[in-house]
């Protein structure tokens, strides 16, 4: 085909030249750090903002501030793998503790100075024109007594880390803010004796004769009781549905490397963490956790000897651990597979339902009156605190527009399911990359390394995308429909398909598998490591039609520049092994 004169064959520049590039990352949470840590990094000439909607960073572990708030992974399987932490106080990390890690990650990555705390996202639309995402973020206006603002801005890659638990809801309750008490949802820990901010040990000694209810048995509620109990006068914890308490995972493993019994919270000894000051000793320590947590997907599969033999040994300690309160027993033990709603080991939560202040209530709430609840079969209880522990809004349908070329609605790509490319693209959305979204959360394994590898393949693409000088870069609408079909056949065969009301189906007891990964937590690695360019179109950038525009002028940056290192690959050599056979 003949080329007009005008047509550009190749760029002006030297081959690895990196053109400029805008990156707009979406929360600070874990994803938003490892991001904003990895972009920098990874990608030359980069210009970087991370907006935060919260007044700190953290994410979940920012926002949440209630009693008991504590990780469900072991607190050393439960960081980053650039970033280890060898002096966490116990077994499973607090939440505050947490968050104060994301700060020291902060800190030593010095990343404070591209955080953009108080700036909420309210929306982005993608223009074809120019290949670029434009966003309205809105902000406090400093200048008018608390009220907001809303500013302009655009990027050429928008990255999102915002939680699929970060929208909670309050519950579908008759009467509900009717009561005449305080009122809370275990999301927005607010109790009239602080604001969220404040950390339930600030307000503790306030709660001594109070008379309590917690709605739920999900993950937050399972902590909120035991941490509650002890504290209050009377506790009344309503829970319509079934739950497998597991004993906290890996116990054995710690037994056996000196960390004592864990059926509770071990705290860690100043013994212990001087052990683990020695780098070869903590290595096997983590190493060997973690390989025990990504050793049991096996019982997400249903039939399978390990799913069919922890049911067993679940129930036995579930039994054991309930065996003054006998009744309890029969209403919380599951008829459903272990793991087919999210398995907590829940510390002290048992525990805590068989004390004399604690009273466990299966029946149906009716409504919520002035005084107190109502239950289906007439009895009040009168309390003084109401705390719902109820979820969170999965739908994974964000509270602003989303808009993609043509005017496409994220929220339409959404219904009645969200489809995806791998948890991280979507048709119709170019230059766009996420983190924790649709089906990337794990039924087992530790949720930080699938984040650390969604980041670097949206680093991976980015650079494509500058080296290639590429306008856009989008994933093929039969990609997202293939993957699509890979996870609706995948779940058949696991426990998350079985009868249950879980956040892993959007609450339903039956439906579409909408938040987990369709495999193993290094399945979703390895899955992750390698992008298969093939499944993206794109466009090139500055009306270039010739595929080796970015060849550039023929010379590379290190000819351009007198003292630049002129033989660089010496420096990198990948020497192989000398094969004795």
């Amino acid at each position: 085909m003949a080329l007009s004169e005008t047509t550009p064959i190749f760029g002006e520049s030297a081959i690895d030249a990196p053109r400029p590039i805008k990156v707009v990352v979406v929360g600070a949470g874990f994803s938003g750090i490892i991001a904003g840590i990895r972009f920098l990094q990874r990608v030359p000439n980069v210009q970087l903002t991370i907006y935060e909607a919260l007044g700190g960073i953290g994410g979940t572990w920012f926002a949440n501030k209630y009693p008991g708030l504590a990780c469900d992974i072991p607190a050393h399987c439960y960081q980053l793998t650039f970033h280890e932490k060898t002096d966490w106080s116990s077994f499973y990390a607090r939440g505050s503790e947490i968050q104060a890690y994301l700060e020291s990650v902060v800190e030593k990555h010095n990343l404070r100075p591209f955080i953009r705390l108080e700036h909420r996202l309210t929306g982005a639309i993608y223009s074809e024109a120019t290949g670029k995402w434009n966003l309205t973020i809105q902000r406090p206006n400093k200048d008018s007594g608390g009220e907001t603002e809303e500013f302009e801005d655009s990027t050429d890659i928008l990255f999102t880390g915002i939680g699929g638990l970060s929208r909670w809801k309050w519950p579908d309750i008759k009467g509900l803010h009717s009561f005449g008490g305080k009122i809370v949802h275990s999301a927005r820990w607010e109790t009239g004796e602080g604001d969220v901010s404040s950390p339930w040990e600030d307000t503790v000694e306030s709660w001594k004769d109070k008379r309590v209810g917690v709605i739920g048995v999900g993950s937050s509620a399972i902590q909120i009781v035991p941490a509650l109990q002890p504290k209050v006068r009377h506790l009344c914890n309503y829970v319509r549905g079934k739950t497998w308490i597991s004993s906290p995972f890996l116990g054995e493993r710690a037994e056996k490397l000196g960390m004592g019994k864990t059926e509770s919270n071990y705290t860690f000894t100043d013994k212990d963490k001087e052990l683990f000051k020695d780098p070869a000793y903590y290595k096997e320590f983590r190493r060997e956790l973690e390989s025990d947590l990504n050793s049991i997907h096996v019982v997400t599969l249903t039939g399978h000897p390990v799913q069919v033999a922890g049911r067993a040994a679940f129930k036995a300690d579930m039994l054991k651990r309930l065996a003054t309160q006998p009744a309890i027993a029969e209403h919380i033990i599951p008829d459903f597979p272990v793991g087919c709603r999210r398995l907590t080991p829940g510390p002290g939560y048992l525990e805590a339902l068989c004390q004399a202040n604690v009273e466990f209530i299966s029946t149906e709430i009716k409504q919520v009156l002035p005084n107190g609840i109502e239950t289906v079969d007439g009895k009040i209880d009168e309390l003084d605190v109401i705390v719902c522990a109820t979820g969170f809004d999965t739908s994974y349908r964000l509270p602003f527009p989303i808009v993609g070329r043509g005017g496409v609605q994220l929220s339409d790509k959404y219904n009645p399911h969200p489809k995806s490319y791998l948890s991280i693209a979507v048709d119709g959305f170019p230059n766009w990359f996420q983190s924790n979204g649709p089906n990337s959360a794990v039924g087992s394994g530790s949720l930080l390394i699938v984040f650390e590898r969604q980041v670097d393949y949206a680093v991976q693409a980015t650079l494509k995308l500058q080296r290639e000088h590429l306008k856009s870069i989008e994933i093929k609408p039969q990609a997202v429909a293939d993957w699509d079909a890979y996870i609706e056949h995948y779940f058949k065969k696991t426990v998350f398909g079985e009868k249950c009301r879980s956040w892993y189906k959007q609450g339903q007891e039956e439906g579409r598998v909408v938040a987990l990964w369709p495999g193993s937590c290094l399945h979703a690695v390895r899955a992750l490591e390698h992008p298969r360019w093939e499944d993206y179109t794109y466009e090139p950038l500055d009306g270039h039609t010739n595929r080796f525009f970015w060849a550039g002028n023929g010379t590379t940056v290190a000819e351009e520049t007198p003292d630049a290192d002129k033989a660089w690959y010496l420096s990198e050599v990948d020497v192989p092994p000398v094969r004795l056979h």
